[in-house]
């Protein structure tokens, strides 16, 4: 199955972010494709590399980088929504990419499901 996912919460103030990272690496192991993970509203946090969390806690946007690096995964940040946050592509996280909405209308056009994480 072709599976296109979108996060439109933060990494650390709110479940969707692991939910998602768990889904997709589930998926993974099961001979699922992942055509593109869509990072959306605050989710667009999950790709800033200015994100220390402490060394006794998940480090959410490293696991991101290390997926889509061993996967060949598109990790795919809406341009708008960083912009508001003050992300651009000097601090983003390896394996991330900055875009437009469109890639979310591609990715859900040629899934077979699109999978939403976040309110």
């Amino acid at each position: 199955m072709l599976i296109a996912v979108t996060i439109n919460e933060g990494p650390y103030q709110h479940q969707a972010s692991d939910s998602a990272y768990l889904f997709c690496r589930a998926a993974l192991e099961k001979g699922h494709e992942i055509r593109r993970v869509f990072f959306y509203n605050d989710g667009v946090n999950n790709a800033s590399s200015l994100t220390e969390p402490p060394l006794d806690d998940r480090n959410i946007v490293t696991r991101w980088s290390k997926l889509a690096e061993e996967h060949k995964l598109d990790l795919v940040v809406c341009v708008a929504a960083a912009l508001r946050r003050g992300i651009r592509d000097e601090n983003l996280a390896p394996g991330f990419r900055i875009s437009g909405l469109g890639q979310l209308v591609e990715a859900g056009i040629e899934a077979d499901r699109l999978v939403t994480f976040g309110d």
